[in-house]
């Protein structure tokens, strides 16, 4: 079951892209940003190829919060989606689909 995880945490992440985003975007930018955390947590990357590390590599950088600051408490992934610009929303949706489609085929071929 190689990245089942993964798959279910990425398919999620991107229904929250789609939308209409009933919350708002940047709530449901933050919380594809909660399931790609989700997904990539203790994922064993030398199983990755090329362009799925890169993929991942893009979505954490997108989702960086160093330096933020949450005086409101509405939580710093929320501050960093309402921050994005519009080609880095294109960016993160993009890579989030494309990964979802990677670690889908990953684990259909292994079962």
């Amino acid at each position: 079951m190689k990245f089942s995880y993964q798959a279910e945490k990425l398919s999620v992440a991107r229904r929250n892209l789609m939308l209409p985003h009933p919350t708002g975007e940047a709530a449901s930018i933050a919380a594809a940003f909660h399931e790609c955390h989700n997904a990539f947590h203790n994922i064993d990357r030398e199983g990755l190829d090329d362009n799925s590390r890169q993929w991942v590599e893009k979505i954490e950088g997108l989702m960086g919060t160093n330096g933020l600051q949450d005086p409101n408490g509405v939580g710093t992934w929320h501050i960093k989606a309402e921050q994005l610009s519009v080609d880095e929303k294109r960016e993160l949706s993009s890579a989030v689909n494309e990964l979802a489609h990677w670690f889908d085929r990953a684990f259909w071929q292994d079962v």
